[in-house]
C-alpha cells in the first residue's frame, strides 16, 4: 500500500529528529516550503484533470478560442521549483549531519529582514 504525502512527510521529520536537525531554521523553512509546493502541485493536478489540457476562452464579442490550460504551465513551474527545493533540502540534511548547530543571534532588531 502506498503511503500518502503526510505519512512520508512525518517519516522525513522522524529522520530529521534522529539526526537532531529538525529544529534547524533552514531545514524547517525549506521543509515547510516543500510541503506547500507539494500541496500546490496536488491542487493543480486536480484542476488539470477536471478542466483538461485545453480550455475555451471567450472574448468580448462572444467568440471562443481553444487554448492551453494555464494550470499546465503553473504545474510545470511549481514542479521545477519543488525539485530545486528538495535538492536544497537534501543538501541541508547532508551538511547538517556533520555540522555543529548554527547559533543565531537573539536580537530583537529584525529591520534587516
Amino acid at each position: 500500500m502506498a503511503k500518502d504525502l503526510n505519512e512520508q512527510a512525518h517519516e522525513i521529520l522522524k529522520l530529521a529528529e534522529n539526526q537532531k536537525i529538525e529544529q534547524d531554521f533552514f531545514f524547517k523553512t525549506t521543509f515547510r516550503r516543500y510541503q506547500v509546493q507539494l500541496k500546490l502541485l496536488n491542487d493543480l493536478e486536480k484542476e488539470i484533470k477536471e478542466s483538461g489540457l485545453t480550455i475555451t476562452k471567450e472574448y468580448v464579442k462572444g467568440r471562443q478560442n481553444l487554448c492551453s490550460n494555464p494550470a499546465v504551465g503553473d504545474y510545470n513551474k511549481t514542479a521545477d521549483a519543488a525539485n530545486r527545493t528538495v535538492t536544497t533540502l537534501m543538501n541541508i540534511i547532508i551538511k547538517l549531519q556533520d555540522a555543529e548547530p548554527l547559533e543565531l543571534s537573539n536580537s530583537d532588531d529584525d529591520s534587516d529582514l
